[in-house]
């Protein structure tokens, strides 16, 4: 299951916001991964997060296997639609 993100918001995905997605994603025993063109990252990594260097606008795939994709692929979507609570 994948769905495509964008990043709302203003600072985009640094620590905070993602150590905060890092946090959601390991609640699931999915496994997460995060597309950025050719790059593909573990979701449950923050360096791995933070690695994308994904700043505001910048659209994601958020893509997740296993028995809670479809719920962890809807948790992570709704964390970044809310802006990480940033604004």
């Amino acid at each position: 299951m994948e769905k495509q993100v964008t990043i709302q918001n203003q600072t985009g995905l640094h620590a905070r916001p993602a150590a905060e997605f890092v946090k959601t994603a390991s609640k699931f025993q999915a496994e997460i991964t995060l597309i950025k063109g050719e790059k593909v990252i573990n979701a449950k990594s923050v360096i791995g997060v933070m690695s994308l260097a994904a700043s505001k606008g910048t659209v994601l795939t958020l893509k997740a296997e296993g028995p809670d994709a479809a719920e962890a692929i809807e948790a992570l979507s709704n964390l970044i639609d809310s802006k990480f609570g940033e604004e």
